[in-house]
């Protein structure tokens, strides 16, 4: 079975990091490059919301319930976990959601840690794509549990300081050991001005769009603008050149 391509999408906060990851799923799934895996890695979760499904739990607070309570008779406690992780799992139309979410109470989290990533590595063997809306930083990959991305994608609005801080989630990527040719830069609500990305490679603009800002206000899944409109085909641009970057990666 082809190991699945794994896109992880990074920036600072406000950057349009959820909007570029939904439109991104919708896109894969409407290329017929389905399933996708959508993994919600922001603990202030919402690609759900972009997307448009529910979500009624959390790795997080899975982890917490599976490793603080008393499991089922006749179940041992990783049956247990592998059991409640499927739970988790949100199935939509041509791609499944699960949402990381933020761990509660303390202690070490070390072999929780540890089965979680194990298994997200068995889940995502039955996709082509999975999609990470990450944080701001690099702290899933940092701690394993989101695998090494094939592809980072760095978003960034055409302001200076958000360039200034794709260049150091790039130096972070390039510390915990991703090659610089995986990483590409990403403009969102570009205006046509120019944005200087230092020396990571500029792969897609995607225009200041009204048909986002209005969803935003209305609380409308972001996938649910035109067709026609300028991010979503933006987006699309990006999602074909993805497809064709993996199968070149894959060999």
């Amino acid at each position: 079975m082809i190991r699945p391509c794994t896109v992880v999408i990074s920036g600072k906060g406000g950057t349009g990091k959820t909007t570029i990851a939904a439109l991104l799923i919708d896109a894969l799934v409407a290329a017929g490059e389905r399933p996708v895996l959508a993994v919600d890695a922001d603990p202030n979760t919402n690609l759900h919301e972009a997307l448009g499904v529910a979500v009624t739990e959390t790795l997080g607070s899975m982890r917490e319930e599976a490793f603080t309570r008393s499991i089922p008779p006749g179940m041992d406690r990783m049956g247990y976990v592998r059991y409640r992780f499927h739970r988790a799992l949100v199935e939509a139309e041509g791609y499944d959601l699960l949402a990381m979410g933020r761990p509660e109470g303390s202690g070490c989290y070390c072999f929780p840690n540890a089965l979680l990533t194990e298994c997200i590595e068995t889940l995502e063997r039955g996709y082509r794509f999975v999609i990470v809306d990450s944080e701001a930083g690099m702290e899933h990959i940092a701690r394993g549990t989101v695998r090494s991305p094939d592809v980072l994608l760095i978003t960034s609005d055409p302001g200076a300081r958000g360039m200034r801080t794709a260049s150091r989630i790039r130096n972070l990527a390039e510390a915990l050991g991703l090659s610089r040719d995986r990483v590409y830069l990403v403009i969102n609500r570009d205006r046509n001005v120019a944005a200087a990305g230092g020396d990571i490679p500029l792969i897609a603009r995607i225009p200041e769009d009204p048909g986002v800002g209005d969803a935003d206000l209305a609380g409308t899944p972001i996938v649910g603008i035109p067709e026609d409109s300028p991010a979503r085909v933006a987006v699309r641009a990006l999602a074909g050149w993805l497809v064709g970057e993996c199968a070149r990666r894959r060999g």
